[in-house]
Order: structure tokens, then C-alpha cells, then sequence
């Protein structure tokens, strides 16, 4: 069984004052968070379980620092910088895009019953992101309920 929860909305608070575009989801599991860390980190294969990755590659190890150059099906690479990880709980990617930063937090915590919550979270900031978030975010995680559904069913095995 999966659990899904979608937040979305504008928010001043996380940026001190300044606009942001976010929108989450979260799906609950009885999958371990080990199994997911580990397709997580097994970044050339993501195209496993998110149907929109072409192609992909990473520049070094699943850490802070390394660049990941996605190639979403019919659409020009796309260059993330994982920003942050924390193996077993979170990374942090970012991509910059026409002034903007999409910054995405993919956290696993403890969900109910000692189920396993995955959730996705993205924040866009830079130039007027009220004005451009609600036409490139809606684009960017419109597969997200998609992808991690296979996501948290390959880690369940």
C-alpha cells in the first residue's frame, strides 16, 4: 500500500523573505530505506525506474559535489549538482535554469507504523520564481507520483 500526500504553494518563510515556488509529495512504503538509498545512489540507473530519463551519467561517487547530466526522453540534458547527501536519509540536487534555481530534496523519514516515507520536494528561487515556477515546476515534477511509485515497488522487491 502507498501513501501519497501533494503540497504545493508560494512561500516566503525558507528563503528569508524571498519568493519561492514549491511543490512535494510523499508516497509511504513498507520497502527499507536501504533498498531505496541504494537505487538512489545507483545513479546510471535511474532510467530503471523513472521513465523519463533517456540517458544519464554522474561525474564520481553519489556524493556532495558530483554532476549528473540527465537526458529527460525528447528534451536536452539537463546538468544537476548533488548539493548534499547524507546516505540513508537525503540528497539535494540542484539545476540552474534561465535565472532560476530548482533545488530538489529527496528525503526518506519514518512514516507510520514504521513504514518507510519517501518524499520529493522541490523549491524553485531566483528570478521571479512566482512569475516562472507555476510554468516550469508543474513541467519538471508532473511524473513524480509516476516515478516514485516504481521507485518504492523495485526497492520492495
Amino acid at each position: 500500500m502507498i501513501y501519497a500526500q501533494i503540497i504545493y504553494g508560494h512561500s516566503n518563510c525558507a528563503t528569508g523573505g524571498h519568493p519561492m515556488w514549491t511543490y512535494e509529495h510523499s508516497v509511504e512504503t513498507d520497502a527499507a530505506p536501504e533498498a531505496i538509498w541504494r537505487l538512489w545512489a545507483d545513479v546510471e540507473n535511474w532510467g530503471v525506474w523513472n521513465a523519463d530519463i533517456a540517458s544519464i551519467q554522474i561525474s564520481g561517487p553519489f556524493a556532495a559535489g558530483a554532476e549528473i547530466v540527465m537526458a529527460p526522453a525528447g528534451q536536452d540534458p539537463v546538468h544537476l549538482l548533488i548539493a548534499e547527501a547524507t546516505a540513508g536519509e537525503l540528497f539535494v540536487d540542484e539545476a540552474r535554469i534561465d535565472g532560476l534555481v530548482l533545488r530538489t530534496i529527496h528525503r526518506l523519514d519514518q512514516g507510520e507504523r514504521l513504514r518507510t516515507r519517501v518524499t520529493y520536494r522541490m523549491e524553485i528561487t531566483g528570478t521571479d520564481p512566482s512569475q516562472l515556477g507555476p510554468q516550469i515546476g508543474p513541467a519538471v515534477t508532473a511524473d513524480w507520483p509516476e516515478t516514485m511509485a516504481a521507485l518504492v515497488k523495485l526497492a520492495h522487491g
